[in-house]
């Protein structure tokens, strides 16, 4: 019986790849909260893992896993509430979209992390 690995884990690899992906991009806007001119940017991680998802399970068995990209997934951010100096990243939503991001990291690392246990356990006929 063999076991295929990418397969047992799902898609969690590729979620978390594009946790810190999404991380770097909400870091640069909170880096530049008071940059006069700049323009937030953020995924749309739902519809980007949604592609992600699709792709992985219509690759055939054997092939390697599709490169991730998420370029085509980054959008300009609205602004609640527009300021004179045209920078439209608000402290207040990308320090809430920071955490929520981290959060949700962190779930799907215990659920990476509980799929590898069973695997472990699996292998050594526990």
């Amino acid at each position: 019986m063999t076991i295929m690995v990418d397969k047992a884990l799902g898609i969690h690899p590729q979620a978390l790849a594009m946790r810190v992906e999404r991380s770097r991009v909400l870091a640069s806007n909170l880096a530049n909260v008071e940059t006069p001119g700049y323009l937030a940017r953020d995924y749309d991680f739902k519809t980007a893992l949604q592609r992600v998802a699709k792709s992985f399970e219509s690759r055939p068995a054997g092939h390697p896993l599709p490169q991730l990209s998420l370029a085509g997934d980054l959008k300009y951010r609205v602004p609640m509430q527009p300021s004179a100096d045209g920078n439209t990243a608000e402290l207040s939503v990308e320090q809430a979209q920071f955490a929520a991001n981290a959060m949700d990291f962190q779930t799907s690392l215990t659920f990476l992390n509980m799929k590898i246990s069973g695997l472990r356990k699996a292998i050594e006929g526990q």
